[in-house]
């Protein structure tokens, strides 16, 4: 297969496997806190769930580095958008004027 093509591949995965990881944990939360029994749900969803990223990981990069690297940046990037598309009308600006404070304070 084309090198650059797999690197692609390997970002798309990447993608994927991050929005079934943290789609799933958004699901997990909202089932999990209605429940009777809120423990079995959260402790089953994180080994089903570390399970398939971590044999996803496995079998993409196929023991290349760059795959790897390719797959948690787009693992990465999957976090952002499934935060930002679970977001609920009142957290658009969770930070205020507070997160703009802290970060003027972090880039001194």
């Amino acid at each position: 297969m084309n090198d650059t093509l797999s690197l692609v591949l390997a970002l798309v995965m990447g993608v994927l496997l991050g929005v079934m990881f943290f789609g799933g944990l958004w699901w997990t939360v909202r089932k999990g806190v209605s429940s009777k029994r809120p423990a079995l749900w959260f402790f089953g969803s994180m080994v089903l769930r570390m399970s398939i990223v971590l044999a996803g990981f496995y079998l993409v990069t196929g023991g290349h580095w760059e795959r790897l690297l390719l797959c948690l940046i787009g693992f990465i990037i999957a976090r952002f958008i499934v935060t930002r598309l679970t977001r609920t009308g009142g957290e658009n600006n969770v930070s205020g004027k507070g997160g703009r404070a802290c970060a003027s304070v972090l880039m001194k």
